[in-house]
């Protein structure tokens, strides 16, 4: 019999996961705190050395997690805030986002699709479709796609301006998933600054022979790009009139969501 070989662990990752363990430990106990708590109770509640706790807090500290106070005592940091927002904006924007996107449906009878940014990808989180809709790029939600093959995907690049997304096609090498596929970054560029101007972008086949999509943006109250509104028809079946009709119900949803449309 052969003997069985032993296994173990690989210590760096187990030593990352205690940290990261040991870090959200502290966050639970700042967040029952109502004031600030000094790191000899923290280290104390949460079983942990003091020089461990303090070596910990500092990292939290420095990312903004956790803010320091006068005297040495520490509570939860505002960038928990900032991220507890987009948590609830992202719940709420499918909330906020289904009445207007059936009306579009309703209108022009065709795929309408809510999509977030995830990354180098764009996520679909909602769609309304009819019986007729074949398409594969958004037959389920929770479907991904690269930014430069969709419309909505180029919303979120021309939102970021030309440095990140040089930066996007150094990452990605632009991959073709067509023959239309955006593959040079020149082109890319010069379309982004269109998309700029009108407010709306295009995909020309570009995810998917013989569909094409229209996109535009929907931003929270502070006027950040946070989704993405788009219909994907076959190219036979688009109409000149509704690159305005996305555009407005995006800013439609947009003024729910709080943002003062110009």
């Amino acid at each position: 019999m052969k003997p069985v070989k032993k296994t173990t662990a690989d210590p760096d990752k187990r030593s990352s996961i205690q940290v990261i363990d040991r870090m959200m430990n502290l966050l639970d106990v700042l967040a029952s705190h109502t004031q600030a708590v000094s790191l000899k109770q923290l280290a104390q509640i949460t079983n942990l050395h003091p020089s461990s706790a303090h070596r910990i807090l500092n990292v939290m500290v420095g990312k903004g997690l956790v803010e320091k106070r006068e005297g040495g005592n520490y509570r939860l940091g505002l960038k928990l805030l900032e991220l507890g927002n987009l948590v609830r904006a992202r719940l709420d924007i499918r909330r906020e986002a289904l009445p207007f996107m059936q009306v579009l449906h309703q209108e022009i009878g065709e795929t309408v699709n809510l999509s977030l940014r995830q990354g180098d990808e764009v996520v679909y989180v909602e769609r309304t479709a009819g019986a007729q809709s074949m398409m594969r790029v958004v037959q389920l939600v929770g479907a991904r796609a690269p930014l430069h093959i969709t419309a909505v995907g180029k919303i979120f690049l021309a939102d970021a301006g030309d440095a990140e997304a040089l930066e996007y096609t150094q990452r990605t090498g632009l991959p073709a998933y067509t023959e239309h596929t955006i593959t040079q970054a020149r082109a890319l560029c010069d379309e982004l600054a269109k998309i700029r101007k009108t407010g709306y972008a295009f995909d020309r086949e570009e995810a998917e022979k013989g569909v094409a999509c229209i996109g535009a943006g929907i931003r929270d109250a502070e006027g950040q790009l946070i989704a993405g509104l788009s219909i994907s028809a076959p190219v036979d079946r688009h109409d000149k009139s509704w690159p305005k009709q996305v555009k407005k119900t995006a800013d439609d949803i947009s003024r729910a969501l709080g943002y003062r449309v110009n």
